[in-house]
């Protein structure tokens, strides 16, 4: 989910200082806008206090083979149990990425509300699910939580509600939220990279995120 400006859910200001119409010798872009916002990761501080941040974050967190969990078929404002989880994820190997595959992208336009309001979204046995896999990191393509829905109207439910955040995130499992383009993926099995801006004692931050094949 590239960042820009004028979304729905995040501000984010981008500019240029300098100009060579002007006789500068540089020009300067800079942007300004949430660590949380558009395709990023969640460090335990994000709601735990004292927990760690992206400063004890290391690479094998978020960078290596992950696999894939495809719900594609997934239906609007649909409840991703550990039932439905079971039977899509035989093939999930412990101590490693997990990536959700439900191209809800396709369904709904991530810049409109319905993106958000419409959403599947996890149960709590879903994510205790995923916990007992062990997993470094578990990585998004849609928002996770039912709760999310209600941040559009500035409503923000308590942090047990927040059911990925409150079993996974708790448990020091990265979240890596808002990928946007899963379609792309084919196999069960990827290299999948989630490295984050290296910013210091921070709850969060921007990452570039990309899967690839057959390695």
């Amino acid at each position: 989910m590239p960042l820009e400006g004028e979304h729905i859910r995040w501000p984010m200001t981008q500019g240029v200082r300098g100009s060579f119409m002007a006789g500068d010798l540089f020009e300067v872009s800079w942007v300004q806008t949430s660590c949380h916002g558009f395709t990023h990761l969640d460090a335990p501080r994000h709601m735990v206090p004292g927990g760690t941040t992206t400063t004890d974050l290391t690479l094998d967190q978020v960078v290596g083979f992950a696999s894939v969990i495809d719900i594609s078929d997934v239906l609007p404002n649909q409840a991703v149990d550990d039932s439905l989880l079971e039977s899509r994820g035989q093939h999930v190997k412990n101590d490693e990425i997990v990536l959700f595959r439900s191209c809800w992208d396709e369904q709904r336009d991530w810049h409109t509300e319905p993106f958000w309001r419409e959403a599947p979204y996890l149960t709590r046995d879903a994510c205790e699910w995923l916990l007992a896999k062990k997993p470094t990191a578990v990585a998004f393509d849609f928002p996770q939580d039912w709760t999310i829905r209600c941040l559009l109207d500035g409503d923000i439910r308590p942090i047990n509600e927040h059911v990925s955040h409150d079993v996974l995130l708790r448990n020091g499992v990265t979240l890596v939220e808002y990928l946007v383009g899963t379609r792309a993926i084919t196999q069960t099995r990827v290299f999948f990279s989630a490295a984050p801006l290296k910013l210091l004692d921070a709850d969060g931050a921007p990452a570039r995120a990309y899967a690839i094949e057959s390695m």
